[in-house]
């Protein structure tokens, strides 16, 4: 392994860390499907939660991660001159002395800290529990490394904020003074009087609390509720008056910055001697329940049984995908990979210290894309959230954009900004498509729900004054009532009114920015003829997926028969007819509709669908392949061609040229040269990744943010793993896998280039000019990930409900052994397929010869690259399922 920040230890992902100490940016997550959001740093900063108005420790961001009011301590003082802290965190020389090691693994964390110096070894574990209880518990064990007994008197000390984040800077003294603190023989419980909020004040109802136990002697002697207390008045957390002077807690303790910090009774250890401590760590809505929460974690067993039962839970959690690739390294970062979808779903786009703008929910792009990955592990868990989502579509094809965590909870805009994105519409189907294919439920497309319906109309170029919050966030027909359409319906809406939203050159318009946030300053001219490609990639797929639905006709809203040619004759070159036809659908639809439908015959629809995609392919193919060796992707506000050759730089996106791959635009001649072009012009020669985009040189303020970004940082040129990962996949669907294992090998590189990449093992949302992984944990590009290797790389996948075997495995990818193997869920089957290449070919000489499944021969001698399993074979087998691939 050619890095030495971290190393594996096990097949489990488990690794361990000398050096994480000394790199101030490092986080880990904490959590629980509870709501408990938490981050440890390696010497115990970070910051617990469970929303962005309720936070138990001081919020942090990544600069700020170690701040000292965040900060998770335990003090052992000797002696004045002997007062070490077991986390590192002090002004005392003592912790020069300090042995580090840090060792975590899914999802817990411990540090060790030995000290010769001092006689002691200090071993703080960290951890959420997986069961429903609302804490973050931090373990402490101190042991005796010297010869000779030691005296100590044991301090825990936790400083809390217990309030919204807000209140950091917004009312941070005013605020304190609403804190009711009371002190209990076990800790202290913060219930402040009011959430300050002055647009309009109310009741508090959560209670912040901090517990400690002393495995021999039980609660704490003294317990200090104010950091003022704690400190004295130099408010210095790394010499705090309370223990350098060994001092008792001061009497006042309202109106205070609140502290959680115990004095146990002092202690003797003889050599190799432990004493054990807990701290419990909570928010909840009732402090009636915080004693019994406290009393299921007060000893050393408890919290041992509490840490095994997290271990099993997101071991499992992530059991259902296992690969076996002959490289332990990568097979241990997968694991870490699949388990991030898993940590989006609970801490959504926030509450990380990379994320630190974040107020919580999710976007939209965000939610069907982390579904993917869900998909892959449990599909059937994944069917009422698919339904829930459509919830957000509305009738003009756009949707709420933020995503609450309760069932339905929309919201038009996180900064009440009345926006769209031109790619929203794109990923819904994407997402569904994979569920179908997965279990062959077709029939959830003929499933109704209702439509979003707030105060933007046609995708936000109006604004409806006279809708109230009160009015219903459900779309209604004429009659009031709530209107109610299909899955596929909505399918259509979102596809079918971009065709017709065309900019000057008859490409989808760019409006608020496509998946690139960053290209947000061309609402008026600005096309996307990079997304424009998917739209015509789904309306393909949706005319091949509606042919299989066993109904002759399809029922769809009214109002629709304007977007499509059967009912309304069109000129599809006519930009002006297009968007004429459009504002009338807008003029139709959007405030209310008239619930009345219309029957279409099935063939009639497909022809339609098919019509309008192949020309948006055609028009593409003709009009935006350059003679540089690669397709434009966008046209900026002032109507002009972005990419090319200007003023003698060549401009060129990444973006631009993975979706005419994916949707099969470019052909097999122009993937050739296009990725030729990509390997000159975006990858990094030193660092081997693929970067966003070309330096363009100047700011673009035709176009968007993006370019005023240094190069090489976050959506200018940087190496953005979410579009390299759908680059990779883009060229293993039309068969290049050599390209495509080339380009997804760079993430992993890069990432376990811990010299430049700096973060535990992770796929981070990019990668910065130096090589430094940014944005760890909560990204997309994880789900892209997993979906690419599952699905493209093993070809392991549904086809409407059968299952598929379609390897694109390297030959490389063999040089260790010639047998690679994966497990996966699929037809709530445990399927294990291993894949032997005796030979060790590369994917463009070798096909499928043999198959056999559970020891019994089901093909022999073939010469096929792909192999259909029908579902009820799989179905007929019992308990799980072992098929051998012979490639040749």
């Amino acid at each position: 392994m050619a890095h030495s920040l971290w190393k594996f230890i096990d097949d489990r992902g488990t690794f361990t860390s000398d050096d994480a100490h000394r790199i101030n940016t490092l986080y880990f997550p904490l959590c629980n499907a509870s709501g408990i959001m938490s981050s440890v740093s390696p010497d115990l900063h970070g910051d617990i939660k469970t929303d962005f108005n309720s936070f138990l420790l001081e919020p942090v961001s990544r600069v700020l991660l170690n701040n000292l009011r965040s900060s998770r301590n335990f003090w052992v003082h000797i002696g004045p001159k002997k007062i070490w802290s077991a986390a590192g965190v002090s002004k005392e020389p003592n912790r020069l002395e300090d042995k580090f090691q840090m060792e975590a693994g899914l999802l817990w964390h411990k540090i060790t800290r030995r000290n010769k110096k001092i006689g002691l070894k200090a071993e703080i574990t960290s951890f959420v529990p997986a069961g429903k209880e609302p804490v973050e518990i931090m373990r402490v064990d101190i042991t005796n490394i010297s010869s000779r007994p030691v005296k100590f008197i044991p301090t825990a000390a936790i400083p809390l904020f217990a309030r919204s984040a807000h209140n950091l800077h917004d009312h941070r003294h005013v605020t304190s003074l609403l804190q009711r603190v009371k002190t209990t023989k076990s800790g202290v419980i913060i219930t402040p009087t009011l959430v300050f909020d002055e647009t309009g004040h109310r009741k508090n109802l959560n209670s912040y609390f901090v517990c400690g136990f002393d495995e021999k002697y039980g609660p704490a002697q003294r317990v200090f509720p104010t950091q003022e207390g704690f400190t004295g008045e130099g408010f210095d957390l790394e010499a705090p008056e309370a223990v350098f002077k060994n001092l008792p807690p001061p009497g006042n303790v309202q109106g205070k910055e609140p502290m959680g910090a115990f004095r146990f009774r002092s202690r003797i250890l003889k050599p190799k001697e432990s004493a054990h401590y807990t701290l419990v760590m909570g928010i909840v809505n009732d402090r009636a329940g915080i004693p019994g929460i406290c009393a299921k974690f007060n000893d050393k067993t408890k919290t041992e049984k509490a840490l095994m039962e997290n271990r099993s839970f997101w071991q499992d959690r992530i059991s259902s995908i296992r690969i076996n690739t002959g490289d332990r390294n990568f097979d241990n970062w997968v694991k870490w990979v699949n388990t991030q979808p898993a940590l989006r779903k609970i801490f959504g786009c926030s509450f990380l210290p990379d994320f630190d703008y974040g107020k919580g929910g999710k976007g939209w792009r965000d939610l069907w894309q982390d579904c993917l990955s869900l998909i892959l592990n449990d599909p059937e868990e994944v069917r009422p959230l698919l339904m829930n989502n459509f919830r957000g579509v509305r009738v003009d094809g756009s949707n709420a954009t933020i995503i609450g965590k309760d069932p339905g909870e929309f919201i038009a805009d996180r900064n009440n900004i009345s926006r769209v994105w031109m790619d929203h519409g794109v990923w819904p189907l994407l997402t569904t498509q994979l569920y179908m294919h997965q279990t062959g439920d077709l029939g959830i497309l003929l499933e109704e729900t209702d439509y979003f319906r707030d105060h933007q109309l046609s995708r936000s170029g109006e604004i409806d004054t006279r809708w109230k919050p009160e009015d219903g966030k459900s779309l209604k027909a004429k009659n009031k009532e709530v209107y109610k359409g299909t899955i596929l319906e909505h399918i259509l809406i979102q596809n079918l009114v971009q065709f017709f939203n065309v900019g000057p050159h008859n490409h989808i318009r760019l409006e608020g920015a496509d998946w690139n946030d960053g290209l947000d300053m061309a609402p008026e001219y600005g096309e996307s003829v990079a997304f424009s490609c998917m739209y015509a990639q789904n309306l393909m797929s949706l005319s091949e997926i509606i042919e299989r639905l066993p109904v002759k006709e399809i029922s769809v809203l009214k109002e629709l028969g304007l977007l499509l040619e059967i009912i309304t004759p069109m000129d599809y070159s006519d930009m002006g007819a297009k968007n004429k036809i459009l504002r009338e659908y807008f003029q139709s639809a959007c405030r209310q509709v008239s619930g009345e439908k219309i029957s279409l015959k099935k063939t009639d629809l497909i022809d339609d669908l098919k019509k309008k995609a192949g020309w948006i392919s055609a028009h593409i193919r003709q009009k935006e392949w350059l003679p540089e060796g690669f397709f434009n992707g966008y046209y900026n506000n002032d109507k002009e061609r972005v990419e090319g050759r200007v003023r003698g730089v060549v401009r060129m996106t990444l973006t631009g040229q993975v979706f005419p791959v994916m949707s099969a635009i470019a052909g097999d001649a122009q993937i050739k040269q296009l990725f030729a072009s990509c390997r000159k012009y975006l990858k990094d020669k030193k660092l081997k990744g693929f970067h966003l985009n070309t330096d363009f040189k100047d700011e673009q303020l035709n176009l968007g943010r993006a370019f005023s970004f240094i190069y090489g940082d976050k959506e200018n040129g940087a190496f953005f793993n979410h579009m390299i990962v759908m680059f990779a996949y883009a060229l293993y669907k039309q068969g290049f896998a050599g390209e495509g294992y080339e380009v997804l090998d760079s993430i992993y590189r890069m990432a376990l280039n811990t010299k430049n990449s700096k973060i535990y093992p992770c796929l981070p949302e990019y990668f910065n000019a130096e090589g430094r992984g940014m944005y760890s944990y909560l990204t997309g590009s994880a789900s892209w990930f997993m979906l690419t290797l599952v699905t493209q790389v093993f070809g392991v996948r549904g086809e409407y409900g059968d299952f598929l075997i379609e390897p694109k495995l390297s030959g490389d990818q063999f040089r260790n052994d010639d047998t690679l193997s994966i497990s996966a869920n699929f037809a709530g089957k445990d399927i294990q397929v291993k894949f032997i290449n005796p030979l060790k070919k590369d994917f463009a000489v070798y096909s499928i010869k043999n198959a056999v499944l559970n020891g019994k021969q089901i093909a022999k001698n073939l010469k096929t690259p792909r192999l259909l399993i029908p579902r009820g074979t799989l179905l007929a087998s019992s308990g799980a399922i072992t098929l051998e691939i012979t490639l040749d």
